[in-house]
């Protein structure tokens, strides 16, 4: 955690964020992320595909395929009455993809 102006924001969120660059390794959770999963910020480091199943870990690298070979921004990976789990590409100015994060969405 940071106190840059961009950290503040994504802290100031209520539901979970969790960055992860172009080889999957998890580089930043927001406060909530940290607060939600169980391992916190002891996360931060390692690939995000050992935190999911074989199934989810198949949907995230086919999305992830089409964010770099397709330009694909967004996609909801999970969507059921436990939560939504968004993946959304992150790019520089010039479009190239520095990674993706996935956003935790409970219930409403």
């Amino acid at each position: 955690m940071t106190d840059t102006l961009p950290a503040l924001l994504l802290d100031s969120l209520k539901d979970p964020l969790v960055f992860v660059d172009t080889h999957h390794i998890i580089r930043y959770m927001n406060a909530a992320a940290v607060a939600h999963y169980e391992a916190g910020a002891a996360l931060i480091g390692t690939s995000v595909l050992d935190c999911h199943n074989a199934e989810s870990c198949r949907v995230i690298r086919e999305i992830f395929a089409a964010m770099t070979d397709d330009g694909l921004d967004e996609r909801i990976i999970t969507d059921n009455e436990k939560h939504r789990i968004y993946m959304r590409a992150v790019r520089d100015g010039q479009g190239r993809l520095l990674g993706y994060y996935e956003r935790y969405e409970p219930p409403r």
